[in-house]
Order: C-alpha cells, then structure tokens, then sequence
C-alpha cells in the first residue's frame, strides 16, 4: 500500500531536508549535479503540493455527501476514487440496481399481459432460457466490479469492520451460484433464491437507506413489548370469545359460531381482522342479533386493541424511531466535519502570529490554496460560490481552523432561490401598469376566475349527466371554456409583461398555469379548426382525432388541474403541501424501505401461491361443503368468488404488488385470508400477518411518525418572523428536520479520530 505524509506542517521539513542535500551535493559535487538535486527538490515539491490539494478536494467531496473519509488517500488511489463517485459510473450502477429489479417483470411467470385477472389471461409469452439470465449475469459482473472497487479503496482492516460490505460479498457469491445452478437446470428450478436477494442492492448503494435500515431494525425489539401485550390481548379475547359464542342446538343460535368462531384458527382470525376494523360490524351482527349485551365484547375489544394499544405502539415507534434516526443523522454530521477539518489538516503549515511582546504560533492555511482547492471540489455552483466569495473577503493571507470551518457552514444553511430582477421601463405609465399587475391582487383575481370557471363546469356536468351524448348541447361549454380560455392567455401575457420571461420562467406556480393555458389554447383552436364557432344545438359529428366531447372532457380535466394554483395561496394548505413534496423528495430512503419490503414479498408470495386459485370455470370448490350449503358454493356473499376479486392473485409479478397494495389498506383482507386458506394452506395466513405486521402496523406508523416530524418543523418555521418572506423557497432535507437536536463534534474528538484514520499518518501529540 502506498503511503504519503499528510500534513501541510510537513512540507518545511521536506523541503529544508532537500535543500541540505542539495547543500552537501554543492560542496562535494560539480555545479551541475547540484543544479538537478534543486530540480528534483522542487519538482518533488510540487507533487507534494498537489497532492495535499487532491487529498483536500477529496475530504471535502465526503463531507458534502456525507461519506466516510476512511479511504485510501494516495494519488492514485484518489484519482480512482474521484472516478468511482463520478455522475457517469454512479448512473451506470443505478441503471444496473434498476434493471435487475425491473426483471422480475420479465421473468417466469412473466407480468406481460395485459390483465390479470384468472377469467380473460392467456398463454403468456415467456422468455428463453438464457436472455433474462444474459442481463443479470452483466449486471452481476457490475456489482462485482463495484465491491471490488470499494473493498480495495477502503482497505482490507476498513473491510473487515463494514458489516454491510461483508454482506454485499456474500449476496453475490449466493447470487452467482443460484445463477449458475439456473443455467445448467435450462431454468426450470422453482425458487430462484437471488431473487429474494436483488432488493439487498438497493438499500447497501444508498446510504441513507442504509441508515434508515438499521433505525428500523433497532426499532423493532423495542417495540416487542406492545407487539405482545397486543398478542395477549387477541389471545385473552379469542378465549373468551370461544366461551360465548360455543355451538348450540339451533342453527340460528349457531352462526355466529359457524362463521367467525368454530375452532381456534377461525376465532384468531376474525378477531385480528377486527382489530384492523375491516370486518366490523360483520363479526358482530349474528350474536348482536340475538342478545344486545354481546355488543359489549367486541367494543371492548376494539376499544382496547384498536384504540389503545394500536395508538400506544404508534407513539412508541415515532418515538423510538425518532431517537434512532437522530443518532444517525449525528453520524452524518460527524462525518461532514471530520471530513472538513480533515481537509485543513493536510493543507495547513505554520506561521508566525506576534501579539504584543510574545509571539505565539498558530496554525493556518494560505488563502491561495483554501481557493485552489475549491477550484478543484465538486459541489452545487451556488454554494460554490458563496463560499469562494467569503473566502476572498478574507483580509489577512491565511485561514484558521475556526475560519475554514465555518467558510462551510454555507453547507448547513437552506437554499434560498433568488428570482431575477424585473425589467425596467423607461414610460411611466408602463411602471405603473407593472406595478399594478405585479401586486398579489391580481393572482387573488386570477385564482377567483379559476374558481369561477369551475363552478360553470360542474353545472354543465349536473345538467348533463342522464342526458346522452347525442342530445347534449356544447354551446354553453363552448362559450364558457373559450371565454376563460381568453383570460388566462391574457393573464399570463400582463405577468410576462411586469415580471419578464426569465422572471415568469422562475416561478413554479407561473410554469404549471403557462403549461395548461398553452395546451388549452391548441385544444380550443383545434375544436374551432374542426367545429366551427359554438352555437345553440352545438353538436357536430366526429371530423378529427377527438370528437367534440372529449375535446371539451379533455380540457375540463385540465382546468380542474389548474384549480390547484390556489394551494400556494393558503397559508395552512400550502404548508401541508410543502410538507408532502418534501416528505417525496428527501425521505425517499424510507420509501426505498417500503419497495424492498413489496418485492420481496411479491417474490415468496409468486413462490407460495402461484395458481393456486383455479380459474372460475375448473373451480369445484370441495373444500367448502362442510361449513357451505352445496347450493351454489362460489356464490356465498363475501367470499373471494363472490366478490369478484379474480384479479388479485399471486400468478406473477406485477399482480402481487397490487395484491399486496390491497392487503396494505387492509379492507377485506379476510377475503384473502380465507381464499388462500381454502386453496393453499391453512398455514397461509401466517404469510398474510407478516405483512399486514410490516407494511401496515410498522411502515405506516413509521411514514405518520415522520410526517408530523416534517410537518411540526414547517410549522414551527411558517410563524418565524424570519422565514416571513414570501419571495423565496424553502428547501428541506433530513438534516434540517433534526438540526436544533444534533450536537457538533468538539476540537480534540475530530483530531483523535484523524489520529485513528487506517491511511493518514498523523503525530500522536497534540497539533
């Protein structure tokens, strides 16, 4: 392994050391010879500085991404590390994350159909053995080439420590022997294991995602408790519910028992749905029926279950889980400044500081080189910017550790976007019209029309809802969408008037209305290209690729859309709907979760219960005659027959993630129970609490849990007289939810764990 020095303090004595040999070269040698040591001394030198500018940039780079700066940090092995980061290799191992997991798609039992439902599918198209196989082994060799670059920048003790890169490693030796075992059986094993496995490459490439991974993971034996005083509650309940609705003689007095109550398998059953209030009041009406006091049991138990210690484990896991993600979002923190102050320590030297009589010495960094390195560091051009401006105003040559730190604390603050300029008119009379139609009023007006406009839509579909279209009469619609039409073309041409294009431009809200009018207006010119001026009896025969209702459908739907441009204008809607574009654009690692936890019960649920429905015309439904009437069996009311609920079923891929959607939501999720019981195995329904316990109980309360953490903070913030400033926008990440909560690392921890750094040789004494 190559190893250079690395701090900047350094430098003096290499350079004092080459100029003493260049002394004794002078006094024992021909001038010439001691010419080419000077040479070599300042060439050598200059690769120094280099490469303390390198290793700079570098630290800086891990400290904006958050990225650990335990990593070789050799020339050539920085030179790999810059091109491992790059946009290019990064895209390049995302596609290959997201072509390996689309192939489930594709694969045996393949979702190219265009339905799923058991009654209308047909033979699918399936791919050759050897083409799906093809693309994963490619995106295999990727994955190997990824830990291999990995494993070697951070070094074989790095390694050994990183519990995720171990893993990494053994999901790919698996995933390559399940390869290879599919090849020479022609693929036609059952189970593909590594399918199970794809999801593992999502969550190690994301960082975050990893982070999230582990809260959660910790999360769960702290929730243990509640999980079983849950159980026993459902158990305690089940018991007591055997005891009250046993069989009887009469088989009036027998259904509730017959239905929801016959063993102990259906009384667990019908009481966790109950908890999920999907069969309520279903499971209560046949005792409810006959005695009001059995009413009693079962709002006991759901005031117990479902009011109380669902609620208390929803409180527990905000609470845990907020404790655990603070802890590791500090870990980012540490890791931004440990990688800036790691970045001052490999450019700094020493220089002479006199306050009064005595003089004292102090480390610092020349201003030149702060600015050459941030030449060099790869980050966002506005903050790039602001901290290359700060830096200059610098008055003395040299930058401290206190300076250099807080130069990036430019990092930490929100992005503020700044709208351009408006332009300005030399006529008064045009200033005072841009002032008049700059004024908020104005966008008051325009959301009133908006308004407007909708109310004349929705009578236009009241008066004519019963009414075919043969007989409808466009001419109301037509004068109406025309005439708006005309205003908001009118609007956004006085807002480009007073605020500029590139002003205009730089508005969302400005964008999205500009968008709509634009489309409007083509579907207004086509109706009149085709049909002509609106009149009474207005209702011409299809001329064209739209017929004269969908052309006015189809703009409806667009002026309903444009409705939405009243949000920003509502103080608590607005912040709602900040709060949810934030939640989609920063927490994306917690929905990353959710989409590991979906495939990978979408593959055990294809492996388990695969055609195991039988289409309606093969169903005989034997299973059924000993609680059923032989009547007709497939029709008893509620049951997955009846319903029609043939479209969900676990026959491929894509059907099991809409499945699985539809067990999320939990209504009528017994129907799913009770089928694959019926058809599979009693033993199904385990499968089935897994996932209601996952996605349902523990995900759901998760995402509610970080929803009022966002939500809270941009409350908190909407009544700082700070942030009052409607002319900018407020951008969130994960870090800014917790940064009141988080602690900065002190002086002496930073420079002990650059001490402990597996590649920087750094003096054990104080610096």
């Amino acid at each position: 392994m190559e190893t250079e020095p690395l701090l900047g303090r350094r430098r003096s004595s290499w350079q004092k050391l080459g100029t003493d040999e260049s002394r004794k070269s002078d006094s024992s040698g021909p001038r010439s010879s001691s010419s080419r040591n000077n040479s070599s001394s300042s060439s050598g030198s200059s690769q120094l500085d280099d490469l303390y500018i390198q290793q700079a940039a570098v630290f800086i780079e891990d400290a904006i991404k958050y990225r650990t700066i335990n990593h070789r940090v050799d020339s050539r092995s920085l030179r790999l590390y810059r091109w491992y980061y790059s946009a290019a290799c990064q895209w390049v191992l995302n596609t290959a994350i997201l072509v390996i997991l689309a192939m489930a798609f594709f694969e045996k039992p393949s979702s190219l159909s265009v339905t799923s439902d058991l009654r209308f599918r047909q033979v699918l198209w399936e791919p050759p053995c050897g083409l799906t196989e093809g693309i994963e082994a490619i995106c295999l060799l990727l994955f190997i080439v990824d830990v291999v670059i990995k494993s070697y920048l951070l070094g074989w003790g790095e390694f050994q420590k990183s519990k995720w890169l171990i893993a990494y490693t053994l999901v790919l030796a698996a995933s390559t022997v399940d390869w290879i075992v599919s090849l020479s059986l022609l693929c036609e094993e059952r189970i593909r294991v590594r399918r199970i496995l794809r999801p593992f490459f999502l969550i190690q490439n994301s960082s975050l995602m990893k982070k999230a991974f582990n809260c959660l993971r910790q999360t769960i034996p702290q929730i243990t408790s509640v999980m079983l005083l849950l159980a026993l509650h459902l158990l305690l309940f089940t018991m007591i519910a055997m005891l009250l609705f046993t069989r009887v003689q009469t088989n009036e007095d027998d259904k509730e028992w017959k239905t929801y109550f016959r063993n102990l398998s259906e009384s667990l059953t019908s009481l966790l749905v109950l908890l999920t209030t999907a069969n309520n009041p279903d499971v209560m009406i046949p005792a409810y029926s006959r005695r009001r006091a059995y009413s009693l049991f079962f709002i006991a138990f759901s005031l117990i279950g479902t009011y109380l210690l669902m609620n208390l484990l929803t409180a527990i896991i905000y609470n845990q889980f907020r404790g655990y993600l603070l802890s590791s979002i500090q870990t980012s923190i540490v890791r931004r400044c440990l990688g800036i102050r790691g970045a001052f320590e490999v450019l700094c030297c020493e220089r002479s500081n006199k306050t009064g009589r005595s003089g004292s010495l102090r480390v610092t960094v020349s201003t030149n080189t702060v600015l050459q390195v941030l030449q060099k560091v790869k980050m966002s051009s506005a903050h790039k910017q602001e901290i290359i401006k700060q830096a200059k105003a610098f008055t003395h040559d040299c930058v401290t550790a206190e300076q250099f730190r807080d130069l990036f604390d430019e990092l930490h603050k929100e992005t503020v976007k700044e709208y351009p300029p408006k332009p300005a008119y030399r006529s008064l009379f045009l200033q005072k019209l841009q002032t008049v139609f700059s004024h908020r009023f104005v966008e008051y007006v325009g959301n009133l029309m908006v308004a407007v406009h909708l109310v004349c839509i929705f009578v236009a579909l009241v008066h004519d809802a019963e009414t075919p279209i043969s007989q409808r009469d466009g001419f109301f619609s037509g004068v109406v969408n025309g005439s708006f039409v005309l205003y908001y073309l009118l609007e956004m041409a006085l807002k480009i008037f007073a605020l500029g294009i590139k002003g205009y431009c730089s508005y969302k809200s400005n964008l999205f209305d500009g968008l709509l009018t634009i489309i409007l207006m083509i579907l207004q010119l086509s109706s009149l290209v085709q049909y002509g001026l609106p009149r009474r009896g207005w209702n011409p025969e299809l001329h064209g690729l739209l017929s004269l209702w969908e052309t006015v459908r189809l703009a409806n739907m667009l002026i309903v859309f444009r409705f939405l441009r009243i949000i920003p204008n509502i103080k608590l809607m607005a912040l709602v709907a900040t709060s949810l574009f934030d939640l989609i654009k920063n927490l994306r690692a917690f929905a990353g979760i959710l989409v590991v936890a979906y495939y990978v019960f979408a593959i055990v649920g294809v492996v388990l219960f695969k055609d195991k429905i039988p289409p309606p015309q093969n169903s005989t439904n034997a299973s059924l005659t000993s609680s059923i009437s032989p009547a007709n069996l497939t029709l008893q009311c509620g049951t997955y027959e009846q319903l029609g609920y043939w479209p969900n079923n676990f026959n491929d891929f894509a059907a099991a993630l809409v499945t699985l959607w539809d067990l999320m939501v939990v209504n009528n999720w017994q129907v799913f129970l009770d089928v694959y019981s019926r058809y599979a195995s009693p033993w199904s329904k385990l499968y089935f609490v897994a996932w209601w316990l996952v996605s349902s109980v523990i995900w759901v309360n998760l995402f509610v849990a970080l929803i009022l953490e966002n939500f809270i903070h941009k409350w908190d913030r909407s009544y700082h007289p700070s942030f009052s400033d409607q002319e900018s926008e407020y951008q969130m990440s994960v870090q800014d939810m917790f940064r009141d909560d988080l602690e900065e690392p002190t002086e002496e921890d930073l420079l002990e764990r650059l001490r402990q750094h597996p590649h920087l040789h750094l003096p054990r004494g104080p610096v």
